[in-house]
């Protein structure tokens, strides 16, 4: 049996694009971006395309976070259903924001190929399949509304389902042609490369302490340097540390965990996914469903398995995997990772203007590909502009999450109660 290691496949594969280096000393830019994710990197590429010079300051590495570690789906919306967001947020608020997110992938595939960024993009869609009659019927739900707003949604059943899917446990999925898959971490280097060849300079390895607000601007501390800025950015998403920003009251931490196998070959496994979608199941704790483009099979779910056995990690991906593909027997497994997600009660990202010049994000809920991408946007724009009435949603009061740490441990412990019940057979 090969060794499981813990280690993101991404991170494995991609190679950095630009060089570490820590701030030292002071450095002046007309904004500060803090986080080297794609929100962030976004909003660099932006303000530079644009005349203004930017200094990006990031704690780890580029792509550390969400961005780097995520599943790679290329999703269009938001989690929750397209007629929800406008019931929460009001008609205007909600159209505006499910408009602006239906047609995100279109913006990060044109942005991919406007950059030449190698992350072996497939603009083939991806597919959310029904486990079950309850997932049969929000399924549908989800075809009616997105196709009343134009959205190019078709729902699979029977044999062109089976076929598109590569499981016969799967009655029904809704195919997003809209949407897409790549890999997130080379995706995220392919913009760094970008920031940097506009003249951006990037600060790696560089957290923030303090953020100061001073006559001409803001001047943000690390342990080693300062960068007097007119305007500061704010992407740090789930994985905001320290106790300068107030971003981290404002959603609670979720995790999600990958496991990936050696490449597959054959027919069995030229099979599973045969048209390249990546996919989810309608399970209350999902499993995802992708290949890459070496052939391996990654699995995905809510909750973490940093914290144990390989042969609980293995266990449970064997129980998937012989659930909906058995007809590629033993798999052997290679990889597995875990990453954070800022979850918000409402399944909603919230927008701040804490001061004028400062601007920052939170709450993606696990769909930060699309949202960052055009999030990193519009925030640019914003600061280039003034106009509010231009961001994909309005800006939130701040309003911190009641218990975070308590939200955080209860579903962690229903996430991982379900996964021993599924490998123990209970529950699938």
């Amino acid at each position: 049996m090969s060794q499981l290691r813990q280690a993101c496949l991404w991170e494995s594969i991609t190679p950095p694009s630009v060089t570490a280096q820590t701030l030292v000393g002071e450095q002046r830019a007309d904004v500060c971006v803090i986080g080297g994710g794609i929100t962030g990197l976004s909003a660099a590429l932006h303000l530079l395309e644009q005349g203004r010079s930017v200094v990006l300051l990031e704690a780890h590495g580029i792509g550390h976070g969400g961005s780097g570690r995520n599943v790679g789906l290329v999703n269009a919306g938001t989690w929750i259903r397209p007629d929800d967001v406008e019931a929460t947020l009001g008609r205007e608020q909600g159209s505006r924001l499910n408009a602006a997110l239906g047609e995100a992938p279109a913006q990060v595939f044109a942005l991919i190929e406007r950059l030449g960024i190698d992350c072996q993009a497939q603009h083939k869609g991806t597919l959310h399949m029904a486990h079950n009659a309850t997932g049969i019927a929000d399924l549908q739900a989800r075809h009616s509304q997105w196709s009343r707003r134009g959205a190019p949604v078709e729902l699979l059943t029977g044999a062109r389902c089976q076929e598109y899917c590569g499981t016969e446990k799967i009655a029904a999925a809704l195919l997003d042609h809209r949407a897409g898959t790549l890999n997130p971490m080379a995706y995220t280097q392919g913009l760094a490369g970008a920031v940097v060849r506009l003249g951006g300079k990037v600060f790696q390895h560089s957290p923030v302490q303090q953020l100061i607000k001073t006559d001409g601007g803001w001047q943000v501390q690390t342990a080693d340097g300062q960068v007097q800025a007119q305007q500061v950015v704010i992407s740090t998403g789930a994985y905001t540390e320290g106790d300068w920003s107030a971003l981290r009251t404002q959603f609670f931490r979720g995790y999600y965990y990958q496991v990936a196998s050696k490449p597959l070959h054959g027919a069995a496994a030229e099979a599973v996914l045969p048209h390249g979608q990546g996919s989810w199941d309608t399970r209350t704790v999902l499993s995802s469903i992708r290949r890459d483009d070496q052939g391996r099979l990654l699995l995905g779910s809510l909750g973490r398995v940093d914290n144990k056995p390989a042969w609980f990690v293995r266990r449970w991906a064997d129980r998937i995997q012989r659930h909906y593909f058995p007809a590629l027997g033993k798999v052997e497994w290679e990889q597995h990772w875990t990453g954070c997600i800022d979850f918000t009660p409402d399944h909603l990202m919230r927008l701040f203007e804490p001061a004028p010049g400062l601007v920052s994000v939170t709450g993606y809920n696990g769909r930060g590909n699309t949202t960052g991408t055009v999030v990193g946007r519009a925030l640019a724009e914003f600061l280039l502009c003034g106009e509010a009435e231009r961001l994909p949603i309005a800006f939130s009061a701040a309003k911190p999450v009641s218990t975070p740490s308590l939200r955080t441990a209860f579903y962690e412990s229903g996430f991982s109660l379900y996964h021993a019940g599924q490998c123990l057979r209970v529950v699938l």
